[in-house]
């Protein structure tokens, strides 16, 4: 016998790229929010909660990255197959691998939200002071200051953080997801 899922949403993954202190998980967990509110399953991967478990034998070479992406990808296909809506907020600087993210699953049930912040702004939210050890040698390898970020070609939305407020970013997620048939 085949026991009925309780899942009452569609599945599908939310990816969100875009430079350290753009905006992403901060979006990804008000997003995560507004789904609750509406009785939705989601889930968030984020580097912090993979880094520190899943992926915690990589560094941060281009190869490492390259790894990191394809083992967040594998996971967020999980989650989707589970009937989670899946929320990814990563900086995935590289083209390449953002499509090997989306090739895995329906292409209706990828979208890429760019958050594009400027490289200044990113540098002044900066509550961590990743950018200033960057700037000064600390950390080498740092997307936006010596490794190369892949803007986006098409993705889904685009969302800047520097123009619209957190709450106004969201709700031009909701709607977009709405006017799709995601919602």
């Amino acid at each position: 016998m085949r026991l009925k899922s309780k899942v009452n949403n569609k599945s599908f993954i939310v990816w969100f790229t875009g430079l350290s202190g753009s905006g992403k998980s901060t979006l990804g967990e008000k997003l995560k929010i507004e789904l609750e509110k509406n009785c939705l399953n989601s889930f968030i991967l984020d580097g912090d909660n993979v880094r520190k478990g899943l992926c915690s034998d990589l560094g941060f070479s281009d190869e490492c990255r390259v790894e990191n992406i394809r083992r967040i990808s594998e996971v967020a296909k999980l989650f989707l197959d589970s009937g989670q809506i899946t929320i990814c907020s990563f900086i995935s600087p590289f083209k390449v691998e953002r499509e090997f993210a989306r090739n895995l699953v329906d292409k209706n049930k990828f979208i890429e939200v760019f958050v594009n912040c400027p490289l200044k702004e990113c540098e002044n939210r900066d509550v961590k002071g990743l950018y200033k050890k960057a700037r000064n040698g600390e950390i080498k390898k740092f997307t936006g200051i010596d490794s190369e970020y892949q803007i986006p070609e098409n993705p889904e939305m685009e969302i800047k953080t520097n123009e619209l407020t957190v709450t106004e970013s969201v709700e031009k997620i909701l709607n977009y997801l709405r006017i799709n048939k995601f919602l």
